[in-house]
């Protein structure tokens, strides 16, 4: 049985259509990750769980969906579920269970495979479209490739097309690229107050002013618009900076938070040897989430104290 948690279900509502871009780009291949992913990570989750007597959280169910949209077509499944185990164990069951965790499960576990099998992540991509049959093999890691994503162009100075990046029709990670689907996504959580809008704009503000100062100081290849739609940096500040247990509670707290992710993201991808930088800038924010909420609640209190104050000398 499943903890029901009416939020977590609208998350995977709005993820849907970017899981039905995914089969059309990736075809049996993104569903192979995605069954791994569920099967290991609720599996994870609920042996925890049964011990202390207590339900598989539906929050389980995004940060499996989450993880599986975020990797690449080809990459081996034994580290798919390899990464979803580590996330679910390490960033979530050892904290406690749901609500207790510091770090995004979906992102620690992203992290954990990027780093330590990079090789084979990085020789992951497939061509997209076709249901799969772009890459010569319906179940796709037969002709898997080491080819040159919108961020690998952007760093060697090629040209990215805008048209393209918006409407997905490039390759990457399994649900990183419909950009209009991620964008009527976050319409939808943001209307129905499934997810806090502020540090959406904030997570895109942060990594557009940062990309744009860059560009303005000389770097030639911190292009706003591009930094902004390429990779999975939209994708990352629609479900991953607005998960509602790791980021600040606080609407100061929420726009400091977003700010640096955003910011992050596009220094690490601009000068470490890693394209993309999200990832990390999200357990970067994570890390200063509740710092962000108590200077908050401070400069609150130092402001009632001030308005008390000059009340009383008033009278």
């Amino acid at each position: 049985m499943f903890q029901k948690q009416p939020m977590m279900r609208k998350v995977l509502w709005a993820l849907a259509p970017i899981g039905l871009y995914s089969i059309w780009a990736y075809g049996l291949r993104a569903l192979a990750v995605a069954a791994v992913t569920f099967a290991v990570g609720v599996g994870v989750e609920w042996l925890f769980e049964r011990k202390k007597g207590g339900k598989t959280s539906e929050a389980v169910l995004v940060s499996c969906a989450l993880y599986a949209l975020s990797m690449p077509p080809a990459v081996p499944l034994w580290i798919v579920a390899l990464g979803i185990a580590f996330g679910v164990f390490m960033a979530k069951e050892v904290y406690g269970g749901f609500g207790r965790n510091v770090f995004n499960v979906a992102i620690a576990g992203r992290l954990f495979v990027y780093i330590s099998f990079a090789g084979a992540l990085g020789g992951a991509w497939l061509p997209h479209g076709g249901f799969g049959m772009a890459a010569g093999s319906l179940l796709g890691p037969v002709d898997a490739y080491s080819g040159a994503t919108p961020l690998e162009l952007m760093r060697t100075g090629g040209s990215v097309p805008i048209l393209d990046l918006l409407l997905g029709l490039r390759d990457g990670t399994i649900g990183e690229a419909p950009i209009v689907l991620i964008l009527a996504a976050a319409v939808y959580m943001a209307a129905t107050k499934t997810a806090n809008w502020k540090l959406m704009v904030a997570t895109a503000a942060g990594g557009l002013a940062t990309a744009g100062g860059l560009l303005l100081a000389g770097v030639a290849k911190a292009l706003p618009l591009e930094s902004l739609l390429a990779g999975s940096f939209l994708f990352v500040a629609v479900f991953m900076s607005t998960d509602p247990v790791t980021a600040p509670k606080k609407a100061p707290a929420q726009w400091a938070y977003g700010l640096l992710i955003g910011a992050v993201a596009v220094i690490i991808r601009t000068f470490s040897l890693f394209p993309e930088g999200t990832s990390f800038a999200i357990l970067i924010g994570n890390s200063f989430a509740s710092l962000f909420d108590r200077m908050a609640a401070d400069a609150a209190a130092r402001k009632k104290a001030r308005l008390a104050g000059a009340a009383g000398g008033a009278a």
